[in-house]
């Protein structure tokens, strides 16, 4: 058995779902895929894309990214109320929201936003960030509310894991800013305060994950940091061909 991983997808071009939909559906039925957020905000599709995962792995392990919530194109009131539907969909098409666990190892998904732990927003950041208009929430949240929101979300996952198994943790949102390779120009990195939380970190330290795999940055880099590696497997944009594998990531094989 072996354990695949991969981010960011983003089904909504067409580039894309072409690269899904030529995945072989006899090599991967052995193995279990984690897929780290941001499939698409559009349900028909996001639904379609699931069963097709499902279709073609043992197991697919799921955490909702930013995209996965937009409301924007849903008929639903905030991005709470869309994180309950696409929860419906994800179990009613077989795929896992909550810890997985075998003999040997455990898998745990950490659900997360972004507080700013990363650095500050510009008011340039804040009229542009596609979260902000695509994204609706109950009235009286705001950023840190939210996170800690996701964050409360993943304590029974930290509290009751088994910490005798090997432990892949996995989330969309990044724990720490230093998982960023240290070549990302200036411009970019206006981009560090919508990227994750700091509290995920805490989270993983308290689980022991040996591997944590993240996604939303959308640039592939593997490191170690405090005796865990971090993984990030994006697919990407069709046109982020340097930063992208776009290819799935064997992380471990038992």
């Amino acid at each position: 058995m072996r354990v695949f991983t991969i981010s960011d997808i983003h089904v909504d071009f067409e580039e894309n779902l072409r690269w899904l939909n030529n995945l072989s559906c006899f090599d991967y039925q052995n193995d279990l895929l984690i897929l780290a957020g941001d499939v698409t905000d559009i349900l028909p599709l996001f639904e379609k894309t699931l069963i097709s995962l499902r279709e073609r792995f043992l197991e697919v392990l799921f955490i909702p990214g930013n995209h996965d919530l937009w409301v924007h194109r849903s008929n639903v009131k905030h991005s709470l109320e869309k994180l309950r539907l696409i929860k419906t969909i994800i179990i009613d098409c077989g795929i896992r929201i909550e810890p997985f666990h075998l003999t040997s190892l455990s898998i745990i998904p950490l659900f997360g936003w972004y507080d700013y732990s990363f650095g500050q927003p510009s008011r340039e950041m804040i009229k542009t960030w596609a979260d902000y208009l695509a994204c609706t929430w109950p009235a009286n949240y705001d950023e840190q509310s939210i996170t800690e929101y996701f964050i409360s979300i993943n304590e029974p996952f930290v509290t009751e894991c088994n910490t005798n198994r090997f432990i892949i943790s996995f989330s969309h949102f990044l724990p720490r800013i230093d998982v960023m390779p240290c070549y990302i120009p200036d411009d970019k990195r206006r981009l560090y305060p919508v990227l994750g939380t700091t509290l995920l970190e805490k989270q993983i330290r308290r689980l022991g994950s040996q591997i944590h795999v993240y996604g939303h940055s959308h640039v592939n880099n593997q490191v170690m940091k405090d005796n865990t590696l971090y993984i990030n497997n994006a697919f990407g944009y069709p046109y982020e061909t340097r930063i992208a594998a776009k290819e799935l990531k064997c992380i471990l094989e038992i």
